[in-house]
C-alpha cells in the first residue's frame, strides 16, 4: 500500500475520531563533503559502493580525528556507524595495537553492526598477526579463530570468550551487561585491550534514561577508573536518534 492511500485509509476509519495533523515535507538534495581517506579505507568503502559522504558524516570524522569526544544525533539510516567505523579502522591500520570497545544495548544491534564492521574490512591487512595453525580433526569442529572484530556477550560461549581475550581482539563489541559483568570485574585480564583502548562508541544513546540509564552511567564511570588506571583516555562517540538534549544526556552518561 502506498502511504498516501495508508492515510486515506486512516481517515475512512470510524474508530478512529479525528486525523490530529498531516504534513507532508518535500524531499531535499543531499549534502556532501569532501575528507581525506587513505586508499585502503577509499577501497573498503568502494567495494561497498560508497563514493562520497554526507556533510554530517565528513565533520563527525574530523571532530574524532581531532580527539574530540563526539554525539552524532541523526535520523534511522544516516549512516552513523561509519562515522564511527572509519576512524577506528584508521587508527587500528597506522597502529596494529589500537583497540575499540562498541557498546549497544540489544544484542540484534551488536549482530547488525558486526556484519557491518566484518564487511568494511574485508580484505583490508591490518596487522601481522600470524595465522593460526589448521587444527587436527579432533579438534577440528571446536576450533575458534577470533578476527579483528567480535561480539562478547552473554551468548558468547565461555570457550569463545577465553579465546576472544586471549587474542586481544581489535574491536569488542558488547553490551552493558556484559561491561559490568565480565569487563569491568575481570579488568586484569583485558588489561592488554584496555590499556590500548583508543575509542569508546555508545550506540542508542536515548535508550539510556532513567533509572536504567542511572545504572550504565555507573558502569561508565567505573569503567573509566580502570581506564585511567591502565592509562587510557579514550575517545568518546555518542550516536542517538533524534532527542531534544543529546548532548547532556552524552555528558550525563559519561
Amino acid at each position: 500500500m502506498e502511504i498516501l492511500d495508508f492515510i486515506e485509509e486512516l481517515r475512512k476509519r470510524k474508530d478512529l475520531r479525528e486525523m490530529v495533523h498531516q504534513e507532508d515535507i518535500p524531499a531535499r538534495k543531499a549534502s556532501y563533503s569532501e575528507i581525506s581517506l587513505s586508499d585502503e579505507v577509499k577501497g573498503a568503502l568502494k567495494r561497498r559502493k560508497i563514493d562520497r559522504l554526507f556533510s554530517h558524516q565528513a565533520e563527525g570524522i574530523e571532530l574524532v580525528r581531532e580527539g574530540r569526544n563526539v554525539v552524532v544525533m541523526t535520523p534511522t539510516a544516516s549512516g552513523k556507524s561509519l562515522i564511527y567505523n572509519i576512524p577506528v579502522i584508521e587508527s587500528i591500520l597506522s597502529d596494529p595495537e589500537a583497540r575499540a570497545l562498541y557498546i549497544f544495548p540489544l544484542k540484534g544491534l551488536e549482530q547488525d553492526q558486526q556484519r557491518a564492521f566484518a564487511e568494511l574490512t574485508k580484505g583490508l591487512v591490518i596487522g601481522t598477526k600470524e595465522k593460526a595453525p589448521t587444527p587436527t580433526n579432533a579438534k577440528r569442529r571446536r576450533s575458534f579463530t577470533p578476527g579483528l572484530s567480535e561480539i562478547y556477550d552473554g551468548d558468547t560461549s565461555a570457550y569463545k570468550r577465553k579465546k576472544i581475550r586471549e587474542a586481544n581482539v581489535s574491536v569488542i563489541l558488547t553490551n552493558p551487561d556484559m561491561l559490568h559483568l565480565s569487563i569491568n570485574a575481570y579488568h586484569q585480564k583485558w588489561e592488554g585491550f584496555l590499556r590500548n583502548l583508543k575509542y569508546v562508541v555508545i550506540d542508542e544513546l536515548h535508550i539510556y534514561r532513567g533509572v536504567f540509564g542511572s545504572h550504565v552511567a555507573h558502569v561508565l564511570r567505573r569503567l573509566r577508573r580502570i581506564l585511567a588506571r591502565y592509562g587510557a583516555d579514550p575517545v568518546f562517540i555518542t550516536c542517538s536518534a533524534t532527542i531534544a538534549n543529546p548532548g547532556c544526556l552524552a555528558r550525563m552518561l559519561t
